[in-house]
């Protein structure tokens, strides 16, 4: 398993405990370019959180995706291993809609 599966598998962990929907759009060549990896509704609200593994950085697609979500109205944000830790009040204060994260 890649360390970006990784994270992806701990993200899903924490979503499914806070009982939040999610999907991972398919990056079969077919869609957009840059979607982030996951895409969830807290609360009513939509939230896109595309992963990255070590130092790995988002391309240009990537983060005109996150910033064109966040210009919409909804969240979206990078987590890695070293942030994962930051995910459970995300989503807390999310569903509590005391914050927007980007």
């Amino acid at each position: 398993m890649t360390p970006e599966a990784r994270v992806k598998n701990e993200i899903k962990k924490m979503l499914d405990a806070h009982e939040v929907y999610y999907f991972m759009p398919a990056a079969n060549g077919y869609g957009r370019a840059g979607i982030p990896d996951i895409v969830c509704c807290i609360n009513g609200h939509f939230v896109a959180i595309e992963c990255k593994a070590g130092k790995g950085k988002t391309t240009a697609l990537q983060y005109r995706e996150l910033i064109a979500i966040h210009m919409a109205g909804g969240s979206s944000g990078v987590i890695n291993e070293t942030s994962l830790h930051t995910l459970p009040g995300i989503i807390t204060a999310i569903k509590q809609r005391k914050t927007t994260w980007i």
